[in-house]
């Protein structure tokens, strides 16, 4: 069954009036696509956040604006305040089932790394892989299993290219985790000049009173 979010046209579009429809529980947005003209639009903030959370960041559901038309669309931009943790707008591209379409696909770590048990740092380097393909096609995660990485190891795109079931478009080189030696101890600074300090002063002491 298809997702369905509901929308409604926005006419007004001063400061004031978006901000008055932040308060009401809306979140303005704006409807576009390679073949229809670009549109604001506002849909619920509570019904938003459920459509997220039930297809996804790359998930495909339908728009339907004032029950008058109805797009099929995947979020394009979404913009959250990081302080009060809410939407203050989003992009809705209508997209073309027939077309491929480049898109960015979480991913997501899975299994322990034994190096991390022997004292290494599991970095975590890129959290999204960039890939192209039919709309249905794309996948909502990749999963990047790093159980076989001891101390020094690391995978590349290159690596699990071949597990993607689509397209993958980012760079074979690029890393996206790897598992780092423990921090070396430092010595603390200043150990050694100090060390060295009174055999300075002793050589000093000496030519005075050879002197």
């Amino acid at each position: 069954m298809t997702t369905i979010l509901k929308a409604s046209p926005r006419d007004d579009l001063k400061g004031s009036a978006t901000r008055q429809l932040r308060k009401d529980g809306y979140v303005p947005a704006v409807l576009y696509g390679n073949k229809i003209e670009s549109q604001p639009v506002a849909v619920e903030g509570v019904d938003l956040l459920k459509t997220v959370r039930e297809v996804g960041k790359n998930g495909l559901f339908s728009l339907d604006v004032s029950g008058k038309s109805k797009h099929q669309v995947m979020i394009n931009d979404l913009q959250i305040d990081p302080l009060k943790n809410e939407y203050l707008h989003i992009d809705f591209f209508e997209v073309d089932m027939s077309s491929e379409i480049d898109a960015a696909v979480p991913v997501r770590l899975t299994g322990d790394a034994p190096g991390e048990k022997e004292g290494g740092i599991v970095s975590h380097l890129m959290y999204e892989i960039n890939v192209k393909c039919l709309p249905s096609d794309i996948p909502e995660e990749i999963s990047v299993d790093i159980s076989g990485l001891t101390i020094g190891d690391s995978i590349q795109v290159a690596d699990i290219r071949s597990t993607v079931p689509v397209e993958v478009t980012s760079d074979d080189e690029e890393t996206i985790v790897t598992v780092q030696p423990p921090a070396a101890e430092v010595e603390p600074e200043g150990t050694e000049a100090e060390a060295k300090e009174p055999e300075v002063i002793g050589e000093t002491e000496q030519k005075e009173t050879e002197e």
